[in-house]
């Protein structure tokens, strides 16, 4: 509990920073808050279930630290940088999809989430679930909604209202999530499904990484630096591949052991 409580503390503090965007226009406070609130509630519910359903303490601190990392992408000065910056707004986006999104489904939270909220949660989450049993399945899912809201349209469409911004935010996390559940989460007869699904999520993703980087002029309004957006491209390209390698690697070996020991 002093680490939660600690994490927490951590957290609000940089919230509170100037650059933060509780502290902008309305809309944007207004957006911040809500957001916040949401997260708060989730987190408040999970700390609930821990008292009644007990989760192992490595996952319970994989739980924390990505909630707090999550409040730190939404609140801290990172968004507020990202209205002026394509290469702060790309590590935003991969924090959420290949950070934080990973790190809640190997928190395993869904026990402690249900008992602390009665298991209304587990209603929303049950057909969910039932999509992420197929890995190439959300593998399309997820990079649809990211090529959808790397379009230019839709691109400023979120840098300008702070609530398509939030928006786009769920979308990222939730189809992330889902994408995530069902590599990680595999079962066996699905393994090369899941191998599949991030071979085609690293091709993808690098091939937008890449026409951001080799691009030669801005894609997102003349305003903004050829230089700042080929950084965004190479943080898509190269960063954001190591968690899909690492994960390919891990699933590879867990299915050379299961097979192992089938003979």
């Amino acid at each position: 509990m002093s680490v939660g409580l600690a994490i927490v503390l951590l957290v609000f503090s940089t919230a509170v920073q100037a650059h933060s965007p509780l502290g902008g226009n309305s809309q944007e406070q207004m957006a911040a808050t809500l957001s916040a609130v949401l997260l708060a509630a989730l987190w408040l519910v999970y700390w609930v279930g821990s008292w009644r359903v007990a989760s192992a303490w490595p996952r319970s601190l994989v739980f924390h630290l990505a909630t707090a990392l999550c409040f730190v992408a939404v609140l801290g000065p990172l968004d507020k940088w990202a209205e002026t910056s394509a290469a702060a707004h790309m590590a935003q986006h991969m924090l959420f999809m290949v950070v934080i999104a990973p790190l809640w489904v190997l928190a395993r939270p869904l026990p402690q989430l249900s008992a602390g909220s009665g298991k209304i949660l587990a209603l929303a989450w049950q057909p969910l679930l039932r999509c992420a049993r197929y890995p190439l399945q959300m593998a399309w899912l997820h990079g649809a909604v990211i090529w959808f809201w790397h379009l230019p349209v839709f691109y400023l469409l979120a840098l300008d209202n702070p609530w398509w911004h939030s928006v786009e935010h769920a979308c990222f996390l939730l189809s992330a999530g889902l994408f995530w559940w069902a590599v990680l989460n595999s079962s066996r007869n699905n393994t090369h499904w899941a191998l599949l699904a991030l071979l085609l999520t690293l091709v993808h993703t690098g091939f937008l990484g890449a026409i951001l980087t080799f691009a030669t002029r801005p894609l997102y309004g003349a305003g903004r630096g050829l230089e700042d957006q080929q950084l965004a491209g190479l943080i898509m390209w190269v960063l954001g591949a190591i968690p899909y390698l690492l994960a390919s690697g891990w699933i590879g070996q867990r299915w050379y052991r299961r097979l192992q020991c089938s003979r």
